[in-house]
């Protein structure tokens, strides 16, 4: 058996035992939520957690070495930086017209009376940019800053491109780490059925149908709008920029997104992710390298997803009609908070937080959606890294052609 089949049925039975329990034994289930639901996934968690910061220094440092020359590294950095917006812009255009369009906040039976929520303060976009640069790469690693640990790699890798010959041992020493981590991928994704099915019961355990209930309409046009940008949004990208069939995308990159609705970590489904793209998927090592790395620290398309539907869905519950250029403000808003928040836990609300505030709408309307959030969570993570791996596989096809065009040129003189 496949072990995406296996990790299929850890979901599926996680689910039906999680609302079976909530309906028939909510006792029952604190008491296996509590030794046996959230061990499993804590375990499994922590297990790939653990790879994560070694996995993001080896390949950053390796693409960067691979690609050697600078203008390449800003080519590429630049491609996949400018696809992120893009997509993250369509995203959050389309969560806010289904929202319009359908009016999750008048579906009824929701009282915004007594809501409350404290939103954490979140970094500014110059902030964060200024911050990049780390004052102590081993306390950035232990802190685990993404961003921060991206940039320090950068500069390894591209100094070990520089220098050549001189640092082909410290080379050599940071391939073989990278074999390490990916030989432990492999042995902690055989522990991954059983963490599939610790993490949904619990969830599913915790929320049961009355949350599900209450909350419907807005669940079901987040969860139909995530499965719009994704078929269309990124089937189109790989189809027309990549060169790939969508099925095929999709079907080789499965593995990696049950992970992620599993995990509902972007950053912990990494070491998956550029795996699976790069074996199923065929995307170059130095390409999946720079741009997945990056992706799990910038790229929340899901997120602005979650964000548009939830900005609208609050705005009808207190009946609240927003301006043309209020709806701009919050597309402007989403997309530079993607990258202003990188790195920041619980950064999907606290994104949101920043998006009500920029339009006037009162912050406490994230306690209605926050009962739900975990499930919706898991849905938009699946998003947010099959869009790093859409990129990956664009930017791969482009420098493929990019190379085959310098061929014929140098050919050709």
């Amino acid at each position: 058996m496949k072990l995406t089949t296996k990790i299929f049925i850890g979901l599926t039975l996680g689910l039906m035992v999680g609302l079976i329990l909530n309906l028939a034994a909510p006792s029952l289930f604190d008491v296996l939520n509590s030794y046996i639901f959230d061990p499993l996934g804590t375990i499994f968690l922590n297990l790939i957690k653990m790879l994560v910061v070694p996995i993001v220094f080896f390949s950053i440092t390796l693409g960067t070495a691979s690609l050697g020359d600078p203008k390449k590294l800003g080519r590429i950095g630049g491609k996949t930086i400018l696809f992120f917006l893009a997509t993250t812009t369509i995203a959050i255009s389309i969560a806010l017209a289904m929202a319009y369009v359908f009016h999750p906040g008048d579906a009824g039976g929701i009282d915004p009376t007594g809501a409350t929520y404290e939103s954490e303060e979140a970094p500014t976009v110059v902030e964060t940019f200024t911050n990049i640069i780390p004052t102590n790469p081993i306390q950035a690693m232990t802190e685990g800053n993404m961003l921060q640990i991206i940039a320090f790699s950068i500069f390894i890798g591209f100094a070990l491109a520089m220098l050549g010959k001189k640092t082909e041992a410290v080379l050599k020493v940071i391939e073989q780490g990278n074999d390490i981590m990916m030989f432990l991928v492999n042995l902690i994704m055989r522990f991954a059925p059983y963490g599939a099915f610790g993490l949904l019961a619990s969830a599913v355990g915790e929320m049961g149908l009355e949350g599900v209930k209450a909350m419907f309409s807005y669940m079901l046009i987040v969860i139909v709008t995530l499965l719009l940008h994704g078929a269309v949004t990124y089937g189109a990208a790989v189809k027309f920029l990549g060169k790939m069939s969508p099925i095929k995308f999709f079907k080789g990159f499965f593995p990696a997104m049950t992970v992620a609705f599993s995990t509902s970590s972007s950053s912990s489904t990494l070491p998956i992710s550029m795996k699976t793209a790069q074996e199923n998927l065929g995307v170059p090592k130095p390409v999946s390298s720079f741009v997945q790395p990056l992706g799990a620290t910038i790229n929340m398309d899901g997120t602005a997803i979650m964000q548009g539907v939830a900005t609208i869905f609050i705005a009808q519950v207190y009946n609240t009609d927003l301006s043309f250029t209020q709806l701009i403000m919050v597309v402007l808003t989403a997309v530079l908070a993607s990258i202003g928040t990188a790195g920041v836990p619980g950064v999907g609300l606290i994104m949101l937080a920043m998006v009500l505030n920029q339009v006037a709408l009162p912050v406490e309307g994230i306690a209605l959606i926050i009962g739900i959030d975990r499930l919706l969570d898991m849905t938009r993570t699946a998003v947010n890294i099959t869009g790093d791996a859409a990129c990956a596989v664009v930017v791969g096809e482009s420098e493929r052609k990019h190379d085959e065009a310098k061929k014929s040129a140098t050919a050709a003189s």
